[in-house]
């Protein structure tokens, strides 16, 4: 009787969501798994890259951009702000508080989930599971975005967006790096951001650039055209768009079709639950090498408070 309320004190959030959700879970890996091909896998990875940090931290440098130009400037906020809150919300205040271990980890005596896992390539990652952080930033760029562009009566690609998010949540479960419970919460997270990051970039562009002459005069599109050339200038500016969106994807995807597999550099924990198939946190000189062997974000500090202790007591 103690053991199992010992067991239930120690246990953690995602402990529970895994307890709870697992016949579902199970469920859509076996869903995802059994149409796993070369082709879905590599249309997969094309997906996953667009909520990848590679992919979202650029995004956000171009949202500042944005911001200085007036005619982009709403999307310019409405990026920057979407993201922010998607990443405080996940990376910051769920993920250390649930602390769900990733599937490749708990599932590890499911052979059926396994051969799944290493048929889409044995990927990994460095943190925790839940939410989905790719899922996330997908849904906060797209919502974000979508709403702008509807309100700009662009209609068409503010339909488009979501579902390009919504193949990104499906690739993270078809690669079985997520749980299915992961990337639906990451979807109300990133729409949740998204909304969010839009009502905001309104009330600013709304409310204080537009009563602002000062502020709402200020466009740095004038420094770079006169404005005799305003039509060519527009032209050159929405193709620089198009070029550093799609610079932007290729420095996120390629390095992409290179990931996982045996040759990957993964945490050296061994413990008596699982073997650790994280991403090492290779040649970063914030983990460096404990006894000669590189771990994973969410199992390094554990080690080092270990290794102190030892050395202590020597």
């Amino acid at each position: 009787m103690n053991t199992i309320l010992l067991a239930a004190a120690t246990s953690t959030l995602g402990d529970k969501i895994d307890s709870a959700f697992r016949g579902f879970d199970l469920w859509f890996f076996h869903f995802f798994g059994s149409m796993q091909n070369g082709f879905l896998t590599f249309i997969a990875k094309l997906f996953t890259t667009l909520g990848d940090e590679a992919f979202v931290i650029p995004m956000a440098v171009l949202g500042i951009v944005l911001c200085f130009f007036k005619k982009t400037r709403k999307y310019g906020f409405a990026l920057v702000f979407a993201i922010a809150i998607g990443t405080i919300v996940t990376n910051v205040v769920v993920k250390p508080m649930a602390l769900r271990v990733r599937p490749y980890n708990t599932l590890q005596d499911v052979k059926e989930y396994w051969d799944y896992y290493i048929g889409a390539g044995h990927l990994s990652e460095s943190d925790y599971s839940f939410p989905s952080g790719h899922t996330t930033a997908a849904f906060e760029l797209a919502v974000s975005m979508a709403l702008v562009f509807r309100s700009e009566g662009k209609k068409k690609i503010s339909y488009i967006l979501p579902l390009i998010a919504v193949c990104t949540m499906g690739s993270r479960v078809y690669l079985m790096v997520h749980y299915a419970t992961d990337v639906i919460c990451g979807m109300v997270v990133g729409t949740v951001a998204g909304v969010c990051g839009y009502f905001i970039s309104v009330f600013i562009c709304d409310k204080i650039f537009a009563k602002n002459s000062k502020l709402d005069g200020f466009d740095a599109d004038r420094i770079f055209a006169k404005s005799k050339e305003k039509k060519n200038a527009t032209a050159i500016n929405k193709a620089v768009i198009c070029v550093a969106l799609a610079a932007i994807f290729c420095v996120g995807y390629i390095p992409s079709l290179s990931e996982g597999g045996e040759d990957a550099i993964r945490c050296a924990y061994v413990g008596s639950d699982y073997d650790c198939q994280n991403e090492a946190k290779h040649d970063d000189k914030k983990y460096p090498p404990i006894d000669g062997k590189e771990y994973c974000k969410i199992h390094y500090n554990k080690i080092k408070e270990e290794k102190a202790k030892t050395d202590n007591a020597d």
